[in-house]
């Protein structure tokens, strides 16, 4: 079997904030027509997530804003990054807008977790988040 035919296993948990939830349910919709894979994997995603009560943001898991280490399985390699709305996102400043495969996957996991997520040239790879965390200079209620 190839990594892009092997059944995939489940995928964990995940959290993320009403506020997070709400937009990102915009952003999915609307961008239905111009990227439907990534926004049917986004909504899929939103869908089984436990959404926070307005105003509760969990420092355990993958939000807008959080700073995340994550491994890449396949080649053993950390990377960390800052997961942004598309308008922010700047590869130079290792900031990675949610609409992508790799922002997708990560919105709302924890540390400790992995998902197994689809690269844009459809390869199937498997990344584990290490740590989760505020961007320096930033506090929880930035």
């Amino acid at each position: 079997m190839t990594d892009k035919t092997r059944k995939a296993p489940a995928r964990p948990a995940i959290t993320v904030t009403a506020a997070d939830h709400a937009m990102l349910s915009r952003i999915a919709a609307g961008a239905a027509n111009t990227m439907p894979e990534l926004a049917a994997e986004l909504t899929h995603e939103l869908d089984r997530a436990r959404i926070l009560p307005e105003g509760r943001v969990s420092a355990e898991h993958v939000h807008i804003g959080s700073e995340v280490t994550y491994r890449d399985e396949s080649t053993g390699r950390e990377t960390k990054v800052t997961l942004v709305w598309p308008e922010h996102a700047d590869i130079e400043k290792n900031r990675i807008s949610v609409m992508t495969p790799i922002g997708v996957a990560l919105i709302g996991m924890a540390s400790g977790r992995s998902i197994d997520w689809t690269t844009r040239s459809g390869d199937v790879k498997r990344l584990s988040v290490v740590a989760v965390g505020q961007p320096a200079g930033e506090t929880a209620a930035a």
